[in-house]
């Protein structure tokens, strides 16, 4: 959910809108964005949105965004294009006004002179931003690793980085995901031996499944593809589009006559067949998973079959990724994942040698770390005071929603703001869910609900017969029988003792039937479940 506001006096530029998927908590939740609430209150101040890379941690959020508010956004050719398709998901492409920047490029946007700076990432188009302000300069370093050997040989413009770092920099955020991981990240190009090495071994059909954002790694796959006389089919929806997408920027070079139609797959000789798949974290209706559970109808794994998990186990996903592992391997395929040497995936953020080179090229007089949990944002303050020493005047841990103001007498935490999370059913933006439905869901989920079922005589205003009650996710009909049996009779209780005028008001009776049933459940078993009484009029 990564997304950053600076702002000098009535002007205020956002920096990415991300979004993030649910904790297991979330029940029923698809997806999370921030509450922009701030940004709305300040909609005549903010300028622009700008992108750093097309990531949905830093992308995914626009829509809901774009949806409260219109915006110039500025991004490279492929955020943008990734972004479009977002907002082609909720019809809001038409009133979307992008414009389209490149490594090198200068913005004027009120105050502020930002300058792009291409960065290496697992994503391709990626870049820092240099944003000049009255006060000085603020270096956004979005996600980044340094690549001494980029596929594309794009290499990371270091040599900009350090002409701001001699003239001074008011401030550096930096990213701060792998700062617990010592020397360096290795090289995308470390994959390729791996990639070459299961592409010799498989014996059968090699299925190949990587982020369908990342196309350097997708590059290589089609290489070794080529080299080893297989053809290669695309599967899954994310897939197919960002091929399509980078393919058509001339991102991805697709190798003449190498593409196999995925209804093609199983006709092709197993031996002849690379099959790139997205769904690496085990998404329920996801590609691979799909595959996993024989449930595809362009592919099925074999013995003989080789499966390649070429990306990271992102932490939460380990049950879904490990259950969909385990149903590849009971239909007899070699499943190749996790940490190896040569590795099948390499990272696309900054080891501590990465991170300590920024500090030590930027110099910035202020540091605040991003892009991280709050034990890597402190690990990262600390390893900028050691690289900086006493050149650096202050370092900053800020939490979600807090400010940090800078001015001519020096920084220091400003007043917090309201930001949160959004919660987002079925990827719509009006499907916003609140917390007190997350919160019914959750008690649902672990006690269940009881229905109190009373048939009431309106002219008498007597119960016709004893009160049913139906349960869910409370008791089973063996266990709970004389539980329920007596739940009836308290009910039945309840409404004896009410008086007639009572049992005319039904609001009233539905709250004396629901004190009186929660007291008895909660002190036979200890449990609270969602009581809603039903009163029928007859």
């Amino acid at each position: 959910m990564n997304c950053l506001a600076l702002r000098y006096g009535d002007n205020i530029i956002v920096i990415d809108a991300g979004m993030m998927f649910p904790d297991a908590e979330l029940l029923g939740v698809d997806i999370v964005v921030p509450d922009f609430s701030y940004l709305v209150e300040n909609r005549e101040h903010v300028r622009a949105l700008i992108l750093t890379h097309g990531h949905e941690d830093h992308i995914g959020g626009v829509p809901f965004l774009l949806s409260l508010m219109n915006l110039p956004v500025y991004g490279t050719a492929l955020t943008l294009a990734l972004v479009e398709r977002r907002l082609e998901e909720h019809d809001l492409e038409e009133e979307a006004e992008f414009h389209e920047v490149n490594p090198g490029d200068r913005l004027e946007i009120g105050p502020f002179g930002i300058e792009l700076i291409h960065v290496t990432h697992s994503i391709v188009s990626s870049v820092a931003l240099a944003i000049t302000t009255p006060l000085g300069v603020v270096i956004h370093t979005g996600d980044f690793k340094v690549d001494p050997t980029p596929t594309d040989n794009e290499p990371f413009d270091l040599h900009t980085l350090a002409e701001y770092g001699k003239r001074g920099v008011l401030m550096l955020l930096s990213d701060s995901t792998n700062v617990d991981r010592s020397g360096y990240t290795e090289s995308e190009r470390a994959v390729r031996p791996r990639l070459e090495e299961c592409f010799h071994r498989a014996e059968g059909r090699l299925v190949v499944s990587c982020f369908a954002s990342s196309v350097h790694r997708l590059q290589q796959i089609l290489e070794v593809a080529a080299e080893s006389g297989r053809k290669a089919a695309f599967l899954g929806r994310s897939m197919l589009a960002v091929t399509e997408i980078a393919h058509n920027l001339d991102l991805l070079d697709i190798p003449d006559s190498i593409l196999l139609r995925p209804q093609d797959i199983m006709q092709t000789p197993a031996d002849k067949v690379a099959v790139i798949v997205s769904g690496t974290q085990g998404e329920p209706m996801s590609a691979l998973s799909r595959v996993a559970v024989d449930n595809h109808k362009h592919l099925s794994v074999r013995p003989g079959d080789m499966v390649v998990l070429s990306a990271r186990i992102i932490p939460g996903n380990e049950k879904s990724i490990y259950r969909m592992i385990n149903h590849v391997a009971r239909r007899g395929a070699e499943v190749v994942y996790g940490p190896m040497n040569p590795p099948v995936h390499v990272s696309g953020h900054a080891s501590i040698e990465e991170l300590k080179l920024m500090l030590g090229l930027v110099r910035p007089k202020y540091f605040m770390p991003i892009h991280g949990e709050y034990r890597q944002l402190a690990k990262h303050v600390s390893l900028a005071r050691h690289v900086a020493g006493p050149a650096l005047d202050d370092a900053f841990v800020l939490e979600t929603g807090e400010t940090l103001e800078i001015d001519a007498q020096g920084a220091r935490r400003g007043p917090t703001v309201n930001v949160g999370r959004v919660c987002i059913d079925s990827g719509s933006v009006d499907e916003v869910v609140e917390d007190i439905i997350i919160r019914d869901r959750r008690h649902l989920s672990e006690d269940g609900f009881v229905l109190p079922i009373i048939a009431i005589n309106k002219n008498t205003g007597k119960n016709e017969a004893l009160p049913e009650i139906v349960t869910r996710g409370f008791v089973s009909l063996e266990d709970g029988s004389q539980l329920l049996q007596d739940a009836r009779q308290v009910v039945a209780r309840t409404l004896e003792n009410s008086t007639a005028e009572e049992r005319t008001d039904w609001g009233v009776m539905q709250e004396k039937i629901r004190a009186d049933l929660r007291r008895f459940i909660s002190k036979q078993t200890s449990r609270r479940p969602l009581i809603m009484p039903v009163i029928l009029e007859v």
